[in-house]
């Protein structure tokens, strides 16, 4: 019998330690993007070596979703690809500061089975395609960069994303870099009328359609195209040089000199000869004032994400590009200008 009392009584302080543990764990929620998505799921992962109190807990909804949660107040941070337009800023009762994490790139992805060569596209065969211009695989301006490669007569399925997505803000911004009938017909941002084409939800959404559809090509970033062992075409540049994504030809699209102070800046169709042209920053978005606790935490863990022996160490093995060492600084700077309450109520004390 006391054995048996020995046993509640230990389970019961076990039990009890476990709710005072989780008593002491600090939630913070985030939704946004997908594009970063497998590397912020790592960065979560690894901060609660680093400050066992937080748990990070993200949803991989599109840059349109986490934005409307961010402005809505449903979430304590936001992730996108594309910056936040001005007009989107304005319905914010807070001010919301765009930090840079890292760098990837959209890239373009298909299925031809048999075709060994890997495809190279010219922006003006990549605007034609996505307008429905270029309908057949075995259409001679696909073919025109290669001297050796020959496609299917099979039709051309492209498929783009459903959802509000900063990926297809990053990449309708190329687009209508490189083809003036792109910016007239259709024009750049989140969501845009797609001329032709199927949709599907998230990067992951677009690379299983993909995958299960000869013929077909579509837009999505880098680690996906890898993770499901798609193939990915070299995309010609503004030097007229084909170039494969990878985090050295991402890093030398953001050689671009001076950003701006809010870092709201696109980065595609580079002139840097060994820059993949449709590169871009990824963000998160938060406010520039918070609840002293969530906001001293939140910018602990930006300092940690943007130092180059926390976050950055992570990113190449994920196929992202690392921040830029001179950029990290500036961007160390604008997290710190984070206020919190109890900050203001202090400083108007004053």
């Amino acid at each position: 019998m006391r054995a048996t009392l020995k046993l509640v009584e230990t389970l019961f302080l076990l039990f009890s330690y476990s709710l005072a543990q989780a008593d002491e764990t600090l939630l913070i929620n985030g939704a946004g993007a997908t594009f970063p998505y497998p590397l912020y799921s790592k960065w979560f992962h690894e901060y609660t070596q680093v400050d066992p109190t937080v748990r990070i807990n993200y949803q991989s909804i599109g840059s349109g979703g986490g934005i409307r949660q961010l402005l809505d107040k449903t979430v304590d941070f936001g992730a996108s690809d594309a910056p936040m337009e001005d007009q989107e800023l304005k319905k914010s009762t807070v001010p919301i500061l765009h930090i840079p994490t890292v760098l990837g790139a959209v890239v373009l992805a298909y299925n031809l089975p048999g075709v060994q060569e890997a495809l190279q596209l010219t922006p003006d065969v990549t605007a034609d395609i996505f307008l429905g211009k270029i309908k057949k695989w075995n259409d001679s301006r696909l073919m025109q960069p290669s001297k050796t490669l020959r496609l299917p007569e099979l039709p051309i399925m492209v498929v783009q994303r459903s959802d509000g997505s900063g990926t297809t803000g990053v990449f309708t911004d190329y687009l209508s870099k490189v083809s003036a009938d792109w910016k007239d017909k259709v024009g750049n941002g989140k969501s845009v009328k797609w001329p032709t084409g199927i949709g599907g939800k998230g990067n992951e959404g677009v690379a299983g359609i993909i995958k299960q559809t000869p013929g077909a090509i579509g837009y999505l970033e880098l680690v996906y195209a890898e993770q499901n062992k798609l193939p990915i075409a070299a995309v010609q540049n503004a030097a007229k040089v084909f170039v494969q994504a990878s985090p050295k030809s991402i890093t030398e699209a953001a050689n671009i000199g001076t950003l701006p102070s809010d870092f709201r800046v696109p980065i595609t169709h580079s002139p840097n000869k060994e820059a993949y042209p449709i590169s871009a920053f990824t963000y998160l978005l938060v406010y520039q004032n918070m609840p002293t606790l969530k906001g001293e935490k939140i910018v602990k863990f930006l300092n940690w994400a943007i130092d180059e022996r926390g976050g950055q160490t992570y990113a190449e093995s994920l196929l992202y590009a690392k921040l830029p060492t001179d950029l990290i600084k500036q961007v160390k700077d604008k997290i710190n200008t984070i206020t919190t309450r109890a900050e203001q109520k202090n400083s108007s004390a004053k």
